[in-house]
């Protein structure tokens, strides 16, 4: 028994004329006919009864018609299902980054794209950075979000929005009143740092203070950015963190711009070569909603 079978069944069973049912199913009579005899032939009974003038489903008929119709339609349902995800239209994406990356655009994108896909289940995973590279290579997570991530074979990585670094310093810093500051300004001062042992951003950070002329005195380390604000507030230091981070400024800590050049805070996706359906279409519209939220800026 096919799949055919079932559709000139249920057309002859709801028409009851076969011509009725061959135009519905643009066929000829004589196909029409032979189907519905081989299905009889295979079930081993009699589903319509035949007249010069009518056509009548049988009892068997009847009861048969109904099981035709539930396998017609899980037939198209795993068909749609099928076709859903093979488009992406369907399943789940799980995107591993920082906290402080939803003070970009990040969480607009997600929520944007959970309202127009709303089949597809997405999960948030807070990461530092270097568990997020482990999560990529197993294939925990599908795509992250992170600064200068490290370069490997296995993970593609294409720039996501641009963003510079600035320094949080305490409302009493002798540099306060400044609009801009330049690096090598904060040379005497203590720094609050990100964790260097998780991030190759930490340590590029510190780089760029080694080539303004200092070894930063770095007084604590923080796994996330929001933690920065709080120490600085508390008198650890000034601190280092890119311009999003602003947001999270409080009144007993300022936030200023670096002189240019200034480091760089630039965000990349990252994921695997191998992308799944879903992958790829939320990397399609990522890349559009990222280009027009620069845009924007």
């Amino acid at each position: 028994m096919e799949l055919r079978h079932l559709r000139y069944f249920i057309a002859l069973a709801e028409e009851l004329s076969f011509t009725a049912a061959a135009q519905r199913l643009h066929i000829s009579q004589p196909p029409l006919s032979q189907q519905i005899r081989d299905l009889e032939h295979e079930l081993g009974t009699v589903l319509f009864l035949r007249t010069s003038r009518k056509v009548m489903l049988t009892e068997a008929g009847t009861a048969f018609l109904a099981h035709a119709r539930s396998i017609m339609a899980s037939a198209e349902l795993a068909a749609t299902q099928v076709k859903a995800i093979g488009q992406g239209m369907t399943g789940a994406l799980n995107v591993a980054a920082t906290g402080s990356m939803l003070l970009g655009p990040l969480a607009a994108l997600m929520a944007e794209y959970q309202r127009r896909f709303p089949a597809i289940v997405i999960g948030l995973h807070e990461m530092a950075p270097d568990a997020q590279l482990t999560a990529l290579l197993t294939r925990a997570v599908d795509v992250s979000f992170l600064r200068l991530p490290p370069a490997d074979a296995e993970l593609t990585r294409e720039t996501a929005w641009r963003e510079p670094v600035g320094v949080f310093l305490p409302a009493g810093h002798r540099l306060a009143g400044r609009g801009a500051i330049a690096l090598s300004e904060l040379s005497e001062d203590g720094h609050v740092f990100l964790r260097l042992r998780d991030s190759t951003f930490a340590d590029y950070l510190r780089k760029c203070c080694i080539e303004a002329g200092f070894m930063p005195r770095i007084t604590q380390q923080v796994i996330e950015a929001y933690s920065l604000t709080s120490l600085v507030a508390a008198g650890f230091g000034v601190a280092l963190a890119p311009r999003s981070v602003s947001a999270l400024s409080r009144p007993e800590v300022i936030y200023r711009d670096l002189v240019p050049p200034a480091p760089a805070a630039d965000v990349s996706m990252v994921y695997a070569r191998d992308q799944s359906p879903v992958l790829t279409r939320f990397l399609s519209f990522a890349r559009r909603f990222l280009a027009e939220w620069r845009a924007k800026q």
